[in-house]
């Protein structure tokens, strides 16, 4: 075993202590400390965090309070020459190795690296597994591993790096190091994949809620997407922002637009040159300009906490990325808003380029992924019910008052008639003999088309022909979307999606039920003007403020936020701190900053004071907060058998994809059964199995239930006793 695994230098002040002396802050946000005293005690960790949460303290701080080197793997070099700023302004011993850097620059680094006087090291994975670097490495005194962006390792991920999959490599040349695992999205099947890829021992898996209360989603049909665009930023002031396209062309054409609007904008793809791309990005971190038009080349890392909009001007290929790329905006916990720009048109688009996917199960893997995506874009229903849901965390209030569908729900109409027709289409098709078609083929039949595939199909001999064509066929298929989205049909995946009729279908044609849908999603939705993460404060001081920061931050050769924040200069400008006491309890203020930063600052503030009074404000507590999501009710590895199984696996599907006994899992469900997760017993077992058990367990109280399943001879299993055990404690206690 290292030497140094697990090692905590008693001498060091507490987490706490370091907390505010170097990055400024009292408290720790949720999940942080717990993942920190799991990494101290030498445990290997994975944590899901959404971005803005945190993650990357959960390996900093502990860095200052173990002995040695923490080596932390970044997938990006801005990142890591973003993080090691923001580190060396905060007084943290910090420092990164990649190609940006000659060769004198590196002897020294890596010399002060041996010496001891660098507590964390930024790596790529590239530069890591070159040569005969990872011998180099085995000589520092290394304590703990940090690996950022860990989804990066699973190709079931979003953003799937081969690279990563070599630190496996790095784990065996440090035996008894302890790793900690990081980022923002992960679905169960890509937090599994991450725990084998590297190797994690019985690790400490946290899992935060990701929910952004910060963050509007907003989702409007793309109709002249360019004035669109250009009107949503003009409404928001001098704020940053990002604008995602697909194609490097359509970046290129939005920042043109937007600068002959008079808005300041670069663009950023893989087709640029290198050292374009970085002046471009170094202009917008350092709030040169306005808004940067990327495709997702940009963005994995990027650390600017005051981007407070996120517009897709084109739909993205997956949830996932959606989420990520959203994410970027409101690190910094402040109101930010997110833009969606839908065609179905996009959509079209995508499936071509899936289509051109080699691999078959890879190939369907992306249509199914575009379908979520799809689906998630003409909802009607809450967005963050929907982008949680994909994650497998359930959102505890059907309104969110933060996204377009809850602030302007659309208004409902009677679809009874419309379901009836495209239901006896359906039909009627299958009737004839004809094989399944798709919901175009469907809705060109109900329209009345006279297309070359209805007249040789002979479709046009339907009784259902030309039977709706109060609506054209464009209209039928987003009727039948929604159809589709109330399980009245089903929708088959493949590179030829048809159409079949569900139980629910029929069950409503025989019984003439009534259906209502929603109209289409309107444009310009409204956006709250008070929302999770507000800070009201003297706006005159803070855009004063604001400027001397940047004076501050140019002369410093770095991006504003790394002198200080939004959040702490709202904070100066609510409570106007004169004094080094009071400058001191800002948040983010550490006193490094303190005395590199504040007299500079506290200057400008006296100045304001000298013609100014200072405003009265409302206690930030005053809103009243999101409902908090209830903890897990289970414990870190139960909880990935109770997502599985919350995205529709079986239990025998959920033990054979973790390799574990069918016992186990129902064990986790168990877990999750007596502490209040609704579930239907009837999964488990029938009523005759209930009667049984619960005869045989009257009177029973003991733990071990082997003598009653000798006494029922084992026709009844471990894991249905554990079950029905868990469902009658849960009413015991009701």
């Amino acid at each position: 075993m290292n030497m140094y695994h697990g090692a905590v230098m008693e001498t060091r002040p507490p987490l706490n202590e370091l907390l505010k002396t170097h990055f400024g802050y009292d408290t720790f946000r949720p999940l942080q400390r717990e993942i920190m005293d799991a990494a101290l005690v030498g445990r290997d960790v994975l944590s899901i965090l959404p971005t803005g949460a945190g993650k990357s303290l959960c390996y900093q701080l502990p860095a200052l309070a173990r002995d040695g080197v923490t080596l932390v793997i970044s997938p990006l070099i801005a990142l890591m020459k973003d993080q090691v700023d923001q580190l060396t302004a905060s007084g943290v011993a910090a420092t990164f190795l990649n190609s940006t850097l000659d060769p004198q620059e590196n002897r020294r680094r890596l010399e002060a690296i041996r010496a001891g006087e660098v507590r964390l090291v930024y790596l790529a994975p590239e530069r890591l597994m070159s040569g005969d670097f990872l011998s180099v490495v085995k000589t520092w005194k290394v304590t703990a591993l940090a690996v950022d962006e860990a989804h990066c390792i699973s190709e079931w991920g979003h953003d799937f790096r081969p690279e990563y999959r070599r630190l496996r490599e790095l784990r065996a040349a440090l035996p008894g190091v302890p790793a900690i695992a990081l980022t923002a999205t992960a679905t169960p099947r890509v937090r599994e994949d991450i725990l084998t890829q590297l190797g994690l021992r019985e690790a400490a898996v946290f899992v935060a809620s990701f929910n952004r209360p910060n963050l509007n989603y907003l989702v409007e049909p793309k109709q002249d997407a360019a004035r669109r665009i250009v009107d949503f930023i003009r409404s928001r002031g001098q704020d940053s922002g990002i604008v995602y396209a697909q194609s490097r062309k359509r970046t290129e054409e939005l920042a043109a637009t937007l600068r002959h609007s008079g808005i300041t904008a670069v663009c950023y793809h893989a087709g640029l040159e290198s050292n374009e791309r970085a002046r471009n990005q170094e202009a917008f971190l350092r709030d040169e300009v306005r808004v940067v038009c990327a495709t997702v080349a940009f963005g994995m890392g990027i650390n600017k906490p005051d981007v407070r909009f996120v517009i897709h001007a084109d739909l993205p290929k997956n949830i996932e990325g959606y989420y990520q790329e959203t994410g970027r905006a409101g690190r910094d916990g402040l109101p930010a808003d997110c833009l969606l720009l839908f065609s179905r048109g996009d959509v079209a688009k995508l499936i071509g380029f899936t289509d051109e996917i080699p691999d078959q199960e890879a190939r369907e893997h992306a249509r199914l992924q575009l379908n979520q995506m799809a689906d998630f874009a003409e909802s009607d229903v809450c967005r963050r019910i929907s982008l949680m849901g994909y994650f497998g965390e359930k959102w505890p209030v059907e309104n969110c008052d933060c996204c377009d569908n809850c602030l302007a729900p659309r208004e409902s109409w009677d679809a009874t008639t419309e379901a009836q027709k495209f239901l006896s289409c359906v039909l009627r098709v299958k009737q004839s003999g004809s094989p399944p078609v798709g919901i175009r083929h469907l809705s060109d039949i109900l329209a009345g088309s006279r297309s070359e595939k209805i007249l040789a199909k002979r479709h046009d001999q339907l009784s259902t022909y030309g039977v709706g064509k109060e609506h054209s066929a464009a209209k039928w298929a987003e009727i039948a979307r929604q159809f589709a989205r109330k399980g009245l049909i089903e929708i088959e995946s493949g590179s030829f999606p048809t159409v079949t009729t569900t139980a629910d279908g029929m069950a409503f044609l025989k019984e003439r039920r009534a259906v209502s849908l929603t109209r289409l999603m309107a444009s310009d939705k409204p956006a709250k003007a008070q929302r999770a993460g507000d800070i009201d404060c003297d706006m005159e001081l803070f855009e004063i403020l604001r400027a001397h920061r940047k004076q501050v931050a140019d002369a410093a050769g770095v991006p504003p936020y790394v002198v200080f924040s939004d959040v702490a200069l709202r904070h100066m400008a609510r409570a106007y701190p004169t004094d080094d006491a009071a400058f001191l309890a800002i948040p983010g203020v550490g006193e490094r900053k303190l005395a590199e930063y504040g007299p500079g600052f506290m200057a400008g503030i006296s100045g304001f004071l000298e013609t100014h009074d200072r405003r009265p404000f409302v206690p930030l507590d005053h809103f009243t907060p999101l409902p908090k999501l209830p903890k897990p009710a289970v414990n870190s590895t139960a909880q990935l058998s109770l997502e599985f199984w919350h995205t529709g696996k079986s239990i025998d599907e959920i033990a054979a994809e973790r390799g574990l006994s069918v016992a186990t899992i129902e064990g986790h469900l168990a877990q999750a059964i007596a502490n209040g997760e609704p579930i239907d017993p009837r999964v488990f077992y029938t009523a005759e199995e209930e009667a049984e058990m619960r005869a045989a367990l009257d009177g029973y109280n003991d733990v071990a239930l082997k003598p009653v399943f000798d006494h029922l001879e084992g026709r009844i299993s471990y894991g249905k006793l554990h079950v029905f055990r868990a469902f009658e404690s849960r009413l015991a206690v009701v």
